[in-house]
């Protein structure tokens, strides 16, 4: 098992920083295009900050390729 110190943000943060919605999110996970959640608990998940700081930055360099 891999102990790691990197955060782990919760679902409103995560939408925050993105800028979509709850419903996009796990559509987008269902396609494969976001980053997969990570179960906390029996009613809790969570994304690391890493992931979603990549995922932004890899649709900033999208858009600005089009």
């Amino acid at each position: 098992m891999t102990v790691t110190s990197e955060k782990i943000l919760r679902l409103a943060t995560v939408k925050d920083r993105t800028g979509i919605s709850r419903s996009m999110i796990y559509l987008l996970m269902s396609k494969g295009q976001f980053p997969n959640k990570v179960s906390l608990g029996a009613r809790a998940v969570g994304w690391y900050e890493s992931q979603i700081s990549d995922w932004i930055e890899g649709r900033a360099n999208l858009s600005q390729k089009a």
